[in-house]
């Protein structure tokens, strides 16, 4: 197991959309830490005798209309990132299997209402959902979470659950359950290790897909409060200038479109690392391409 997993994160690392993804979500990790304890300046302190500086050594970004420095409210919005990337993926990912896992391998009684009910929730967008909450808990952060991950999560659960069924019908699984394996035990040793790549791929694409939902729902005002400085808070706030200062709408604009795109490549370069028939070229081991073209030739 451990030699697998570190020929995953070699391969990973090898990889030139792994090695990119890793470095812009090293970044906005590091960003994120960093800004805990120091800031170029404070994000939510207007001076509306600094409005619309251009880039300077004091404001290196410049400032938005209200004075605000906009390279302290990008650092601060990556703390808003990542709690929300990070809650959205144990929602979603306790979601997502626990529905997975019930719903392909629990009683019938069980099975088939779940099965609906995926179908059901995976009809409502999550944006939708996210409104729906927030006009019944308030808007914030916690909704933004909590919609996304329950939106995402039966999206997991009902492509998990068809690599269950699958894996479920192979015959060493067959072989287990002759042995005298407890379910739980074969649950637990051939299932989930087997179904793992796909979860983390799944995964890593919803976590990309949280990004884009919290910068929506913030544009639209059920996200973070203005009081707490998030990426999609900047387009809302920066948009009806756009045509005046376009640069206020870029950095937050090329900051959501480069992580989003880091863990969407992320998931890529997951997907391939993890399957070997995928790093090899569709080969089941190094030498059958080559035989296979001799015996052509021949």
């Amino acid at each position: 197991m451990s030699a697998r997993r570190g020929g995953t994160l070699h391969h990973l690392v090898r990889s030139p959309r792994g090695a990119f993804a890793l470095a812009v979500l090293g970044l906005l990790a590091l960003t994120a830490l960093v800004s805990l304890f120091w800031l170029p300046g404070n994000p939510n302190q207007s001076n509306i005798s600094e409005a619309w500086q251009s880039p300077s050594p004091t404001h290196w970004l410049g400032t938005d209309s209200s004075g605000r420095d906009i390279a302290s409210r990008l650092m601060a919005g990556a703390r808003v990132t990542v709690l929300v990337v990070l809650g959205a993926a144990i929602v979603s990912g306790v979601i997502g299997l626990a529905l997975a896992v019930v719903s392909a391998l629990g009683p019938r009684r069980l099975r088939e209402p779940l099965i609906i009910l995926i179908d059901v929730l995976i009809a409502f967008p999550t944006l939708l959902l996210a409104i729906m909450l927030a006009a019944v808990f308030g808007s914030g952060l916690p909704v933004v979470v909590a919609s996304v991950g329950i939106g995402f999560g039966v999206q997991i659960a009902r492509v998990v659950r068809a690599e269950l069924r699958q894996i479920n019908a192979e015959d060493f699984i067959l072989a287990a359950k002759a042995a005298g394996l407890s379910r739980w035990a074969i649950l637990r040793m051939h299932l989930l290790p087997n179904t793992a790549p796909v979860f983390t791929v799944q995964l890593s694409l919803a976590m990309g897909l949280a990004i884009l939902a919290e910068a929506g729902l913030s544009y639209l005002g059920f996200g973070a409060p203005p009081s707490v400085p998030s990426w999609g808070l900047m387009l809302e706030e920066s948009q009806a200038f756009i045509s005046i200062h376009p640069l206020v709408v870029l950095w937050p604009g090329i900051t959501i479109t480069l992580t989003v795109l880091a863990f969407y490549l992320l998931g890529d370069a997951l997907r391939e690392a993890m399957d070997p028939r995928l790093r090899f070229g569709g080969r089941r081991d190094g030498g059958e391409r080559s035989d296979l073209g001799d015996r052509s030739e021949a």
